[in-house]
């Protein structure tokens, strides 16, 4: 499948699809924790792991992300966050990126992050 022509969706549900690509750009839903026992640190590690995954299934990977959005339940949980962040991606690579305090689907859930990558 050529991945950088057309419209593709991946993980298609009756609600949503976890990612959509259209001529070379890869779309991915809000990406939340599988576990949301865990702190902000464990929780970001989540949703890191499945940005990776997702964008590794579409043939890319973290330093070609053009935008994340980034929503925190707490703002409180901002420099947490943002220290399992910087870990995460590529020096010289850091996209542009918003972060805001939101109330989320879920109660437990204390992030929820919104990626747009090339290919």
């Amino acid at each position: 499948m050529n991945l950088a022509q057309g419209l593709h969706r991946f993980h298609v549900g009756d609600r949503l699809s976890e990612m959509a690509v259209h001529n070379g750009t890869v779309y991915l839903a809000g990406q939340v924790p599988d576990d949301a026992t865990q702190d902000i640190r464990g929780q970001t590690a989540q949703v890191l792991a499945s940005i990776d995954r997702l964008l590794g299934e579409a043939g890319t990977d973290r330093a070609r992300i053009l935008m994340a959005q980034i929503f925190l339940a707490d703002l409180a949980d901002f420099d947490a966050m943002n220290e399992v962040w910087d870990d995460w991606v590529p020096p010289g690579d850091a996209p542009p990126r918003a972060t805001v305090q939101a109330r989320l689907a879920r109660t437990q859930w204390k992030i929820e992050i919104v990626v747009t990558a090339a290919i």
